[in-house]
């Protein structure tokens, strides 16, 4: 669900912070006050276009930030973690940063990413059902996914599913195999020399690391040598005073001291240690130094086998550490060349078993698309006239795939058609003129898919234009049902729909002669019958509205 939506600079808000909670929360205020505004900032963090007008006059940038919890929204998760942008909690925040100068920015839990990703998220967790582009049910996908978690089995679908991931991946795997052999016997002559070339140099796994870290050493030697011999005069071989030596006249000078001292005993002791450890360190020296010595023939050797290892690294585009890598690359290649025939007959083999079994998933699909395509249809036909749209129907039409290959999700697409007019022939949603009517046809059949759906917020903005009366009240009462199981964002200018709310929030604005800003609060029980009360009877309250409001409130 959404928890939070911070607003900062965007068109006449300075800075708001929503915080939103389960259920029904209506949102309503005064013509103009910026309703739609709270909208336009939500849809800028699910990918909608923005444009550098909607900065605040003054300010150089838009920062919109919208808060979901992501719990029971497998979905969600599951892109969050392909995309590598999961934080490792149930918080997921989406993030549009719009610049005075058009630019925009998109954010997913503080890492950049595409428009395209927002929008692709942001339907995984929020609808918009309004008037403006970012709706879902417009697009045949949402209706395709709306029938299938109506109607159909999940472990079908997973089952269909699972066999056309599998299926096109041998698939690309036989357009592989079939393209190499018009060039295989081209290739299998070049790889053969790059192998043969690879494999005279006999490249150990580590072997460029170590002959770089061996060649250091030796091309140092003479001024290894030099430094340790340096080291061992100073500390133990001079003539004249050594560390050693001083060290050991110092300890026979404390020596001499009386042992009643603690601090000097603590002195005493840590200087011991310290003799014995430079003692260790002296061995360790003399050993370096008796063993060690300067090898010009052998570092000849190893700058001659580092060359050529560079040089064959060159041909091949990679790092002397990656020629064992590519050598192990190269002889899998050949190795797949060799024996693409009879690869290839293994996978032609398992694409008509594959084949065969998608047909007989897609099949069970379609018997129980078609089903479940008569009974949501019913039961949404049923619900608009509840809605004030008796002549309005629903058919969901199930048109057979063009292609006879293989699809993710079947062998038809789905499509929700509508008539609203008697003897009207169904169209298509996105074809439907008024706002109002597709809001309410939303609305019906969010509220019968409500229970399978996966979106868990849902935002209805103003679906009562043209609707009054009992009409209203009954598409308040289907949205405060929905808020059961649903979170529900309500911008309405009906009093029957505002008074069903679980939460209201109240939008208005100020101006002086400068600015004009907008603002929101959540009311209390008794501010909410009084802004019920002012959307009934205007600004003036009288005693009748206020008691008019106080029933409608108390009903719920």
């Amino acid at each position: 669900m959404l928890r939070q939506l911070s607003i900062k600079n965007y068109a006449t808000v300075d800075s708001l912070d929503i915080e939103l909670r389960a259920g029904m929360s209506v949102i309503t205020g005064e013509t103009g006050a910026g309703k739609s505004i709270i909208l336009g900032a939500l849809g800028l963090t699910l990918g909608d276009r923005a444009d550098k007008a909607i900065v605040r006059t003054g300010a150089d940038k838009a920062d919109i930030c919208a808060e979901f919890d992501t719990t029971g929204i497998p979905d969600a998760s599951n892109w969050l973690e392909q995309h590598d942008l999961n934080d490792n909690s149930n918080a997921c925040l989406l993030r549009r940063v719009v610049g005075s100068d058009g630019r925009s920015k998109g954010y997913i839990n503080g890492s950049p990413v595409t428009m395209a990703d927002l929008q692709e998220l942001g339907e995984m967790l929020i609808d918009i059902h309004s008037q403006h582009e970012h709706q879902s049910l417009l697009h045949r996908r949402t209706h395709q996914r709306l029938l299938d978690e109506f109607g159909v089995k999940p472990q079908l679908l997973d089952d269909l599913h699972a066999n056309f991931k599998q299926w096109q991946q041998n698939f690309q795997r036989m357009e592989l195999l079939q393209d190499r052999s018009e060039e295989h016997s081209a290739q299998t002559q070049l790889l053969s020399y790059q192998l043969i070339e690879l494999d005279e140099m006999a490249i150990g796994a580590n072997e460029a690391d170590e002959l770089e870290a061996e060649f250091k050493i030796l091309a140092n030697a003479d001024e290894s040598i030099a430094s340790v011999q340096s080291a061992l005069a100073l500390c133990a071989d001079s003539d004249e005073q050594n560390l050693s030596s001083m060290l050991n006249q110092t300890l026979s000078i404390l020596a001499a001291l009386p042992d009643t001292d603690t601090r000097i005993n603590s002195i005493r002791s840590l200087l011991e240690t310290a003799n014995i450890q430079i003692e260790e360190a002296l061995a360790d020296l003399r050993a370096f130094n008796d063993e060690f010595e300067a090898d010009p023939l052998r570092l000849e050797q190893v700058n001659a086998r580092l060359s050529a290892l560079h040089a064959l690294a060159r041909k091949h585009k990679v790092k002397p550490a990656e020629l064992a890598t590519i050598t192990a690359t190269l002889r899998q290649q050949l190795s797949d060349l060799e024996n693409s025939d009879e690869e290839l007959a293994r996978l032609s083999i398992l694409d008509a078993e594959l084949r065969q079994q998608h047909t007989l998933l897609a099949s069970e699909v379609t018997i129980q698309r078609q089903a479940g395509a008569k009974k949501l249809a019913q039961r949404v036909n049923a619900q608009l006239k509840n809605l004030g749209m008796p002549s309005a129907t629903l058919a969901v039409q199930l048109s057979k795939a063009d292609s006879s290959e293989p699809a993710m999700h079947g062998n038809e697409w789905v499509e929700f058609l509508v008539s609203t007019n008697p003897g009207q022939a169904p169209k298509p949603l996105i074809k439907i003129a008024s706002g109002g009517e597709l809001s309410r046809i939303s609305l019906a059949i969010q509220v019968i898919t409500a229970q399978t759906s996966h979106t868990p917020s849902l935002v209805f903005d103003e679906v009562d234009v043209g609707i009054g009366g009992g009409v209203a009240r009954t598409v308040g009462e289907l949205m405060r049902e929905l808020g059961k199981t649903t979170q529900i964002l309500c911008v309405t200018h009906q009093a029957q729909v505002a008074g069903q709310g679980h939460h209201h929030l109240f939008v208005s604005k100020s101006s002086d002669k400068k600015s004009t800003l907008t603002h929101i609060v959540a009311l209390t029980d008794k501010e909410k019958v009084r802004e019920v009360a002012r959307m009934l009877g205007g600004e003036e309250l009288s005693e009748e509205s206020l008691a008019h409001a106080q029933q409608m409130v108390a009903s719920n």
